[in-house]
């Protein structure tokens, strides 16, 4: 049998990044994590973490880590069912895109999450990168654009979002004076939400540029909305987020009648108990288009 104080400690030192900052949130000393990371792999018989260059799970230590987000998620039913037990509030770990957690998910959620008791752990990635998450065991579900599940895990269709590359109106006259010209876009800068950010880049191709560009980088879904309205580039961004900056005007379409659709799909682990259940029940009936 496992000990689940050792698959804790595994557990808190991936979420951490790092022994020390697991030994303050478990509140134990560097080195009692450390001696328990150490158990675990004696017991297991190999490494459960890479740790250099940099901290990361092993193969073994993914599946260690997916089965105790699974056995969290059982044992929070079993208090439900036997209130007798210790009736803490649950944590959930959950990677999202950052356009999803600034627009409509807190409103989708936010009444389930109360009810529940529930406790959420976010962790933002890009809507195209999300699912390795899920597949490295550190999320037990994963709101993301692929739409392949992942062996023992179910996907679940919610929806899409739709992007528009937005500008000021100063903005486009300045860099934009003849439209949308192959040598605009060469110098114009852009603005990119981070390094596996590939909107910007499908947004050119459709227009039947291909080459490269200058860009900001701005991995914060509110900081790129002022970012483009200060007018410092364009980039695209769907339209219920800014909605109020496009009806005064503040910002326009760089590119009136072309958009992006991004579709979303909820990962989530098969037998992870009725709580994910219930929480794909409540995003099933999000309508994002």
């Amino acid at each position: 049998m496992l000990d689940y104080k050792l698959l804790e400690a595994l557990a808190t030192v991936v979420e951490c990044g790092g022994f020390e900052r697991a030994g303050a949130e478990l509140g134990l000393s560097q080195s009692a994590v450390s001696q328990r990371i150490k158990a675990l792999e004696v017991r297991l018989g190999q490494p459960a973490l890479i740790r250099h260059p940099h901290l990361e799970p092993t193969p073994a230590g993914r599946r260690l880590l997916t089965h105790y987000q699974q056995v969290q998620l059982m044992e929070r039913e079993l208090r439900t069912a036997l209130p007798t037990l210790d009736a803490a509030s649950s944590r959930l770990r959950i990677a999202i895109n950052a356009d999803s957690l600034a627009t409509w998910w807190a409103e989708a959620i936010g009444a389930f999450c109360r009810d529940e008791g529930l406790l959420l752990d976010l962790v933002i990635e890009d809507q195209d990168v999300g699912l390795r998450r899920l597949r490295d065991g550190d999320v037990a579900a994963c709101l993301c654009a692929g739409d392949q599940p992942i062996a023992g895990a179910r996907c679940e269709p919610l929806g899409s979002m739709v992007y528009h590359p937005y500008a000021t109106p100063a903005y486009i006259a300045r860099h934009f004076p003849e439209g949308l010209t192959e040598d605009a876009f060469r110098r114009a800068p852009a603005i990119v939400y981070g390094p596996h950010d590939q909107l910007q880049h499908r947004f050119l191709a459709q227009c039947g540029y291909h080459g490269a560009f200058p860009y900001h980088l701005c991995p914060s879904s509110e900081g790129f909305v002022r970012l483009a309205a200060a007018g410092m580039g364009y980039g695209m961004m769907p339209r219920r987020q800014v909605a109020d900056l496009v009806a005064d005007g503040r910002l326009v379409s760089l590119a009136p009648g072309r958009a992006l659709t991004v579709p979303l799909h909820w990962h989530y682990w098969r037998h992870s108990g009725a709580l994910l259940e219930r929480m794909t029940s409540v995003l099933r009936r999000v309508r994002l288009t």
